[in-house]
This record gives structure tokens, C-alpha cells and sequence, in this order.
């Protein structure tokens, strides 16, 4: 018998507390109705940093960034020797320029920066001869070539640098991204602008449904990120009921819920959670009260000490190999801890406990260590050994458990506030791309990004804590039959699921 058909529907930044209260509140009734008829997860992990870019790579991929390479929403390319910059805010884009920032985002981040040694799911699905679809989403690399259609704003501010965005692309069969990619006409309205995005998507999901376009569907709402940002995520009933409208569009083509169950499975997740922000942390500001940190536009980039890239609710710090005097790396370790609004201090250390170098980019070597600091606690641990944790990873574990929160039970280390943290430390240490520092800021801080802004009086998310981490992941016909299959879920887990689902292994 043939698996169903699959759509993965995801809403960004969406969090379980959230979701019930609107569906509580009869503002999400299709929401509602498939939590009644699946199997919720209500504290499914994300990537660290727990930004898009980095939960998209690992959603699509079932590989988290020591694999998949993506890093944050801004980080440093030590061959480019030059920030990459996806879009923290269109002041920051406007930053590093608007082309460059758009050539990054949307080719690069496939086509360049996602690792060629792993394949997506679209990659996956379409070598088995499967028909995959997706609306605009972040990491949508696949078989099959589209034609760039520059078309509304993205044609205005394209056309206003006086360059040229002829490049092609490769996603699945139908890549459906606003003003750039469209592989069939729609009568979709499309838009760039954040915030707006939900409609689009849902009109293109529609069609697709209507033409029986697909076997496997990436359904992406994000508006409700933008939404969270601006008013906070204890505001979001509003932008996840918008939502909840735009997936019963895709319902309704299909011809009402039981009709629309009947064909599909489905899994719907976020990618991370929201909190709220008060402060912004100027962290570049700070550290270049010692230090000289590289700006977008740097004059003389060889004397620069440092590499600052904030990442919302995180942050990766470089030491450059410039010309100039060299940073000390205890020195700038030093001074991170002692910034109020850092609440982690995440490092790779050799076995003898030097800082590890990561002039050039690549995987930890044999010996090397994390490290983790926290309020004057200090924790290191490698892979192997006798402690166990939720997702059955095995770790060499010394020091303070305190600096992450952390206990062990039977031979078990768990830690309610920093969910999966020896896993998702190590792995976004030991992305290629990483910083020699890794941050996690307190609750209620985040960093200020190159554009000069923050989301303060609103929410926001990066961090390790639990509060940025935790979101739904919901599975109908399809999945587990009980949430205590695994005793820790993460969006890595996603991929395989559906991999098995259509019966490849």
C-alpha cells in the first residue's frame, strides 16, 4: 500500500502554551481538530543558536550544524573573511547591502553555505522519484532547476544597486518563493514584506492541493516570528488564529478535514519559541572598548581583532588572524563573562586545556573539549563515556553540573533549563562556521545586531534556554503512536520520520 501523501506544515517561532490558549480560546478550530486526532509533543527541542536558518537546516535535514554548517542569522566566513548576514532586520541588511545580504539568504544559504555532504529531504524524496513541493522556507535545496523571476520589491531594491540577481536555482519540483522563484503560475499575490508572508503561502498550497501537485508539501507559515517579535509572544493568539486560517485554506481545497485526513499525513512544528526581550546587549559596542571588532564596511579588515556576530538571543565571537596585535583569547574570555546579559560562555579547549585554534574552518580535532561558564561555574565534557543524556548520547562530563543547571540521575544528565545541552553545545561548537566564543544571553536580553536594532519590548529567541527552545510537534498518520517513544524529542528527529514514512532508509 502507498504512503499517504505529507505535508510538513511549520509556524514559525510557535509555542505549545500559545497554541493551546488560542485553540482554548476557539481562535485556531483546525489546529484544534488535528491535536484531537494526533499524537502532540509539547516540548520538542530546536537547533542552537534556536534561530530559523539553524532549526530550518536541521528540520529538512535530520543533522544538526556541526553537520549541516549553517550557524546563525549572522556569522563569520574565515575563508571570505567576511560576514554572512541573512536578515537580522532590514537595517541590518541595509548594512552589509541589500544585494549581498539577498544573495546570500537566498542562494548561498542552499547552494554554498549548506553542507554538500548532507542531502535535504527535497534531495531525498525526489531521488526516489517523489513529487515535492514547498513555499517560501529557508532551506529548500533539491534536484530539480528554477529560473529566477525577479518580480514587486525585491525587483525595485535589486534594480536600485544597479547589479544584477540572474541566478538560477535548484529546489524541489514545485519552489513557490514569493517575488524570486515561482515554478507555475498562481494566483497568488506574493510579497517580501515580514509579516505578510502567510497568505502567499497558503494560496500557493491550495493550488498545489487542487492539481494534486505533490507527495511530499513543505508548508510554511511564518508570520507569526514577525508577529512575536513586535508585540511579544504572550500576543500571539492573534497571529497564530491568521494561521490557523491560512492552513484551513489548504483543508478546505482538499475538501474539508476528514477528506483532507484521509489523503494526507501530517506533521506540524515550529522551528523554535519566543520570550520576551527588555534589553538590548551592544555587544559589538562593548567589545570594542578593547578590542578592535570588524564593522560591515571596514576599511583596513586586516587589523581587526575581532569578529562579532549576534545572532538574536546569541552569539558567536571571533578571534582574527589579522595583521595587527592579536587578540588574547583568555583575556576576551575574561571579558565576555563579565558582561551583564551573558549568561553562557561556550568554548572548544584542547585536552590540555589551551584554546582550541579555529583559524580555518573544520571539525574539532582528536581531544578536544567544550566548556561551558556560567556565574564563575565552569563544566567541560566531550562525546564518549559513561554519562548518558535524553537522546542517549554518550559524554565525558567534568565540573560544575551548576553551570548548566544540570543533575545526574542513574547515570543521566538532564537539565530543565537548558534542554539537550551537551548535544546542541557541542554540535554548534564544532560547526565549521562557529565562533571561538559561543553566547547565550539571559532571559530578557538580547543582542543588539548590526543594524543597530533589538526587539526589546517584544520577544525574541537564540539562546539555549528552555524558553527559546521548546516548541509543538504535532504528528497525524504519521509518526509515533505515543509521545514516550523517545524521551526527548528535537527537530532532527523530523527528517527520519519522514524518510520512514514513505519507506526509505
Amino acid at each position: 500500500m502507498a504512503a499517504k501523501k505529507l505535508v510538513l506544515t511549520y509556524v514559525d517561532s510557535l509555542r505549545t502554551d500559545m497554541l493551546q490558549r488560542a485553540v482554548a480560546e476557539g481562535r485556531a478550530p483546525t489546529f484544534g481538530a488535528l491535536i484531537e486526532r494526533g499524537v502532540l509533543v509539547p516540548d520538542c527541542v530546536s537547533s542552537f543558536p534556536s534561530v530559523t536558518p539553524v532549526a530550518s537546516a536541521e528540520m529538512v535535514t535530520g543533522v544538526a550544524a556541526d553537520a549541516h554548517w549553517i550557524s546563525g542569522m549572522n556569522w563569520y566566513h574565515r575563508l571570505e573573511r567576511r560576514y554572512v548576514e541573512y536578515g537580522s532586520s532590514l537595517e541590518a541588511t541595509r548594512a552589509f547591502g541589500i544585494f549581498r545580504a539577498l544573495y546570500d539568504l537566498v542562494y548561498n544559504m542552499n547552494l554554498a553555505h549548506l553542507s554538500p555532504e548532507v542531502e535535504t529531504l527535497f534531495e531525498q524524496l525526489d531521488d526516489a522519484g517523489l513529487r515535492t513541493a514547498c513555499t517560501p522556507f529557508l532551506i529548500y535545496r533539491g534536484r530539480h532547476r528554477h529560473q529566477v523571476s525577479l518580480e514587486g520589491l525585491l525587483r525595485r531594491a535589486v534594480d536600485a544597486t544597479r547589479l544584477k540577481f540572474r541566478h538560477h536555482t535548484w529546489g524541489p519540483a514545485e519552489l513557490f518563493y514569493g517575488d524570486l522563484y515561482a515554478s507555475s503560475e498562481v494566483p497568488c499575490k506574493s510579497t517580501s514584506l515580514p509579516g505578510s508572508r502567510d497568505g502567499y503561502s497558503a494560496c500557493c498550497a491550495a493550488e498545489l492541493a487542487k492539481d494534486d501537485g505533490f507527495d511530499f508539501l513543505l508548508f510554511s507559515l511564518p508570520d507569526n516570528d514577525n508577529y512575536s517579535h513586535r508585540h511579544g509572544p504572550e500576543a500571539s493568539v492573534e497571529s497564530i488564529a491568521k494561521a490557523d486560517h491560512c492552513f484551513a485554506k489548504l483543508v478546505e481545497a482538499a475538501g474539508g478535514l476528514d477528506a483532507f485526513l484521509a489523503e494526507y499525513a501530517l506533521i506540524l512544528l515550529a522551528d523554535h519559541a519566543q520570550t520576551p526581550v527588555h534589553r538590548g546587549l551592544p555587544l559589538t559596542d562593548l567589545l570594542a572598548r578593547e578590542w578592535s571588532v570588524l564593522r560591515p564596511s571596514e576599511s583596513r579588515p586586516e587589523l581587526a581583532q575581532l569578529a562579532v556576530s549576534p545572532t538574536g538571543r546569541a552569539a558567536h565571537v571571533y578571534l582574527l588572524p589579522g595583521e595587527g596585535e592579536r587578540a588574547a583569547p583568555g583575556e576576551v574570555r575574561r571579558a565576555l563573562s563579565m558582561i551583564e546579559g551573558v549568561d553562557l560562555v561556550c568554548r572548544l579547549e584542547t585536552a590540555d586545556g589551551d584554546p582550541l585554534s579555529r583559524e580555518e574552518p573544520g571539525p574539532p580535532k582528536t581531544g578536544t573539549v567544550a566548556v561551558v561558564e556560567r556565574g564563575g561555574a565552569k563544566l567541560r565534557f566531550a562525546p564518549g563515556g559513561d554519562v548518558a543524556d535524553l537522546r542517549n548520547g554518550r559524554w565525558r562530563v567534568e565540573g560544575a553540573l551548576t553551570a548548566l543547571e544540570a543533575s545526574i540521575e542513574d547515570g543521566r544528565l538532564s537539565s530543565e533549563t537548558y534542554p539537550d545541552p551537551l548535544g546542541r553545545i557541542w554540535s554548534a561548537l564544532s560547526s565549521p562556521h562557529a565562533g571561538d566564543f559561543l553566547l547565550s544571553l539571559t532571559p530578557g536580553y538580547e543582542a543588539v545586531d548590526w543594524g543597530g536594532v533589538t526587539h526589546a519590548s517584544g520577544g525574541s529567541h537564540g539562546s539555549l534556554h528552555a524558553g527559546d527552545s521548546l516548541g509543538p510537534l504535532l504528528f497525524v498518520g504519521c509518526g509515533p503512536d505515543d509521545v514516550a517513544e523517545r524521551e526527548q524529542w528535537a527537530l532532527r528527529d523530523v527528517a527520519p520520520i519522514i524518510r520512514e514514512h514513505f519507506g526509505l532508509t
